[in-house]
């Protein structure tokens, strides 16, 4: 899959407060990189916890469920969008479907 945009991981976790973040969003993105899911079932079977929250979204626990990652997939193209990446507080705040 090909995930846009890596940049948007990459400055949530160079944040001095969610600098613990690094290591569990990295290894997210390189299982997303090499992932050939072709539906959502299939993403269910390698992320068990995985939201799938409908209009091609995607929520992902992070680092033991202290952050939220919003995607949209489009499986047919094997893209990744990044919606959205925060901590509960910030997600809460958010329509997981609509970002």
């Amino acid at each position: 899959m090909r995930v846009i945009a890596f940049r948007t991981l990459k400055e949530f976790w160079k944040k001095p407060e969610y600098a613990d973040s690094e290591i569990s969003l990295r290894s997210w993105y390189h299982d997303a990189k090499t992932a050939d899911w072709k539906n959502s079932n299939e993403l269910k079977q390698q992320y068990k916890s995985a939201s799938i929250v409908g209009e091609g979204r995607v929520v992902f626990n992070i680092k033991g469920n202290k952050y939220r990652l919003v995607v949209s997939i489009d499986y047919e193209f094997h893209v990744i969008f990044i919606r959205f990446i925060g901590t509960h507080k910030h997600y809460d705040r958010v329509n997981a479907k609509t970002i």
